[in-house]
């Protein structure tokens, strides 16, 4: 029997990507006992998940976001009985964590990040435009990597444990017509499609009586936002600030369709199988952040020659102007009206 530390601190998309994997490893690997090492406030996205695993929290905001704050907590960290460490972030905190971990004589495996590749996927002169091994399978090869079973068969966060509605209800209501969720924003400006524009898609969807539009985002300006759309048209609901984070990835689990950037809420909804359309600009799915079983043909972007420029969306726009996300309104209505009506006859067919 092993005792495995996983460390994965950031970002939140990412440490929601090491979930299928985790929970994958843990339930192929049932002797073994798992750890996660990961921000304190995202410990609530590790909801149902196996016995054998655990989930610890760190906070680089605050009180280990010094060096003397992280080295106090790594010394901690490393009496405890670990036999193996996985770093699936790789990063300079993390680095020094699995160091004082070798230091005692522990086994360490470290993801491959593929950042030559990366570097050529986004490079401006000399692009090698190809399909790079996505990280969820990076993720994994560290497990195996350790010499640990691994399986792939996670499904949903709710596969063997259905969500509580009842908090819900309170703002959502009883479920009629067809949900749509819409996340608009997303960290960095590359990847955010433009907020009038995306006013308009809203306003066209909220139209329709049969549907019911909830916003996703996060808090201050992205807040203020959503909370006016929700003011200005009917049957659409913001839900910024108004559930904890395992009641909003239940609430996502019940959507039929969510639309969103290249962003957290892509992941979260592909946590709990809900499909994803997802906009892309200057950021690409063959850097190999796609949903977790999302399908390709629900990503929305451009076919521009300078795509893409940046595998996380945080570089300016070298043309200025950034056609990446001159997408129209019209195309990406088209698209939910058309996935909803695939949704609806393949409903029918069962």
């Amino acid at each position: 029997m092993a005792n495995i530390l996983i460390i994965r601190l950031s970002a939140i998309g990412d440490v929601a990507m090491t979930v299928p994997v985790i929970y994958s490893a843990a339930k192929a690997n049932p002797a073994d006992s798992f750890t996660v090492l990961t921000q304190a406030f995202l410990i609530p996205v590790f909801i149902n998940r196996p016995k054998n695993v655990k989930v610890i929290g760190i906070n680089t905001k605050s009180s280990e976001k010094t060096l003397r704050g992280l080295l106090r907590f790594a010394s901690a960290l490393v009496k405890y009985d670990f036999d193996i460490v996985l770093d699936l972030h790789d990063v300079l905190r993390t680095m020094i964590i699995r160091t004082l971990f070798r230091l005692h004589g522990k086994r360490v495996f470290v993801v491959d990040k593929a950042r030559k590749d990366r570097a050529r996927l986004t490079d401006t002169k000399n692009k090698r435009f190809k399909q790079l091994r996505p990280v969820i399978e990076r993720y994994a090869d560290v497990f195996r990597h350790a010499g640990l079973a691994y399986t792939e068969s996670f499904v949903s966060l709710f596969q063997d444990s259905a969500p509580d509605f009842s908090a819900l209800e309170i703002l959502a209501g009883a479920k009629t017509g067809k949900w749509i969720g819409i996340a608009p924003f997303a960290k960095h400006r590359g990847k955010i499609y433009p907020v009038e524009e995306m006013e308009l898609v809203m306003a066209e969807l909220s139209d329709r009586e049969d549907f019911t539009i909830f916003l996703f985002g996060g808090r201050g300006y992205e807040e203020a936002v959503l909370e006016q759309w929700a003011f200005e048209y009917p049957r659409v609901i913001s839900v910024v600030g108004k559930y904890s984070l395992d009641q909003e990835l239940a609430l996502i689990s019940r959507l039929d369709i969510l639309l969103c950037m290249d962003s957290a809420n892509m992941h979260f909804a592909s946590l709990v199988g809900t499909r994803v359309l997802s906009v892309w600009g200057a950021t690409h799915p063959y850097a190999g952040f796609y949903g977790y079983h999302q399908d390709p043909k629900d990503c929305i972007q451009l076919d521009l020659p300078c795509r893409p420029c940046s595998v996380f969306g945080q570089k300016p726009c070298s043309r200025g102007d950034w056609a990446c996300l001159r997408i129209t309104p019209d195309q990406i209505i088209n698209k939910v009206l058309t996935s909803l009506d695939e949704t609806v006859s393949d409903e029918g067919g069962h």
